[in-house]
């Protein structure tokens, strides 16, 4: 039987989702990094197709989602967002240490996967690192201090007047320099890597993922099975469920080590 457990670590709202079975082992894990304005239980069909393959899977509410909401406008909720992608980063180890520390998460087989703002997630995340097995973006993309640049410039342009003085964005951008991934693939190290992007994406254009996988496709020459990008002609930003079965298969091919049979 799955289980599906809310926990609350510091501050961080999350679902841990495991077959009871195994609840006490030590499992292969993987973390789910929900969207922008989403929230960590509309991706429980995910977490219940992975625990069901042995992986014990953690869906957290990123700062000012879900039960961290803070009630801010659309617009507000826009100018923190490289705030909430940096912070999200920080509190992914904040979380696998949590599970480490009880004995639960088996160290050479943890994995992250996220869509949309999750996706970009991933990406910065496997920069910083080095500890992700495996991981998945499903509509992200790693280029941090050009889509910054942009995104502010297009606030600017609508009249909003961001609530950071000069200092406190380059101070911003320069942050997101170092999880960049885009300025330093090498940083990859051939890790499987698994990318889903819908052509008709018109929150984070496919071509953006498309660029950066052509771009590292050499590092991988050695290991091409562990990179691949899987599209569909008709998808726009919404995940698909080829997308989550291909989410799970690549998992089950890549972190291995330690897995558990049900």
């Amino acid at each position: 039987m799955i289980v599906i457990e809310k926990l609350y670590i510091g501050e961080i709202a999350a679902l841990h989702i495991v077959n009871k079975d195994n609840y006490d082992q030590k499992l292969p894990y993987i973390q789910f990094t929900h969207g922008f304005t989403s929230a960590k239980e509309h991706n429980l069909h995910f977490a219940y197709n992975l625990a069901e393959k042995g992986f014990r899977v953690v869906l957290p509410d990123c700062l000012y989602h879900g039960e961290r909401d803070q009630q801010l406008s659309s617009m507000e909720l826009n100018v923190h967002f490289w705030d909430i992608v940096i912070k999200t980063i920080d509190e992914i180890a904040e979380i696998k240490e949590y599970f480490d520390g009880k004995g639960l998460i088996d160290d050479n087989s943890i994995g992250l996967v996220g869509t949309s703002m999750g996706g970009i997630v991933t990406l910065g995340a496997m920069r910083k690192y080095p500890w992700i097995h495996a991981a998945v973006s499903l509509m992200g993309m790693p280029y941090y201090e050009k889509f910054a640049k942009y995104t502010i410039e297009e606030v600017q342009k609508r009249g909003y007047k961001l609530p950071l003085t000069q200092v406190e964005i380059d101070q911003l951008i320069g942050r997101l320099a170092q999880l960049d991934l885009s300025k330093v693939p090498e940083a990859l190290e051939t890790r499987p890597l698994m990318f889903w992007h819908g052509k008709k994406d018109e929150v984070v254009p496919y071509a953006y993922s498309r660029q950066f996988y052509e771009q590292i496709k050499p590092l991988y020459q050695e290991a091409p099975e562990k990179l691949i990008y899987i599209t569909e002609e008709n998808a726009g930003h919404k995940v698909s469920r080829k997308a989550m079965l291909k989410t799970v298969e690549w998992f089950e091919t890549h972190l291995e080590h330690g897995f558990v049979k049900l």
